[in-house]
């Protein structure tokens, strides 16, 4: 069964962390772009962050920038998101995506619509 699996979700203070993980299974990461995307309730997804199948270049949302880094580990096929400096605004569902490598600019990588695979999400809260 092919499918990505976040973990490491849950509650935290503002000005707290989490490193947020993506594990494949049943398929190998090494051939995809990994995106990040978030849903907030009564809001639309948003792309968070984005890293090349290689992992040499990264995207980010300008409202995580300075606070979000997001890495990859092929050997362990797995993808993390770092997050640092939480704030309330960052109260969300997070949801990593695939998407087959391709010739493109790491901004155009990650669309929604050309993912291959979504994982379920894991909720953030970010509140006192």
């Amino acid at each position: 069964q092919l499918q990505l699996v976040e973990s490491g979700g849950g509650l935290v203070q503002p000005g707290g962390s989490l490193r947020l993980s993506c594990a494949a299974s049943g398929f190998t990461l090494d051939y995809y772009a990994i995106g990040w995307f978030r849903q907030a309730p009564g809001r639309e997804r948003e792309g968070v962050s984005c890293i090349s199948s290689s992992g040499r270049s990264t995207d980010y949302a300008d409202s995580v920038k300075g606070r979000f880094t997001i890495s990859r580990d092929n050997a362990k096929n797995t993808v993390y998101l770092q997050m640092n400096s939480l704030k309330p605004e960052d109260t969300a569902i997070y949801y990593c995506a695939a998407t087959r490598r391709r010739i493109a600019p790491v901004q155009a990588m990650c669309l929604p619509d050309k993912v291959n695979y979504w994982g379920q999400g894991t909720q953030v809260t970010v509140s006192s």
